[in-house]
């Protein structure tokens, strides 16, 4: 496993060196989103309107966080769930450009074959590591959807954001192959 320093957009180059279980500290430039904005992205982009931004090469958190304390870009900021937006991740990797995802928990088959065919990862966040993550967050700001409140999309800075790859463009699965590791047959 390997400990790799990134930069959002992220390019097909950076993708190609990742395997599961590689630790990765992300930099740049990510957003935010949960089910409701992926539902209002895929609606548009199966209506055959552009999207509102540009999600070429970038990495979507599936976070709502908590309100910002004062002096504060933005509140705790742990992942959510992923399988909530596994309907529509594979529209956004092919139509959008979506690279990156970063949230907890396994993916369904047809997100993985979709990280496989359009060259996208799955990071992995710590679940219970909120206000540790919000610390690598140095700017955020909501650009749709404010009226969804902590589902609104935002658009953050973030700077050596701890993350572990789950889903590599080569087929891995480090849940499918820690299971294998430690089962008892």
């Amino acid at each position: 496993m390997a400990v790799i320093h990134l930069t959002t957009p992220l390019t097909e180059a950076d993708l190609q060196q990742l395997r599961i279980g590689d630790q990765v500290y992300l930099n740049g430039i990510i957003y935010t989103g949960r089910d409701a904005a992926h539902k209002r992205l895929a609606d548009l982009m199966r209506q055959g309107q552009n999207l509102p931004l540009d999600l070429n090469g970038q990495v979507i958190y599936y976070v709502g966080p908590s309100p910002a304390k004062p002096g504060r870009p933005i509140g705790s900021a742990g992942p959510t769930t992923s399988y909530r937006m596994d309907a529509y991740a594979p529209l956004l990797m092919e139509k959008a450009g979506l690279k990156g995802m970063i949230g907890k928990g396994m993916r369904n088959t047809e997100v993985k074959q979709a990280m496989q065919k359009h060259k996208a990862v799955y990071f992995g966040a710590t679940g219970g590591a909120a206000a540790l993550i919000a610390q690598s967050i140095k700017a955020a700001e909501i650009i749709l959807y404010a009226e969804l409140g902590p589902e609104a999309v935002r658009k953050l800075t973030v700077e050596n954001l701890p993350l572990t790859v789950i889903n590599d463009i080569h087929g891995g699965d480090l849940y499918q192959e820690g299971v294998k590791q430690y089962r008892l047959d």
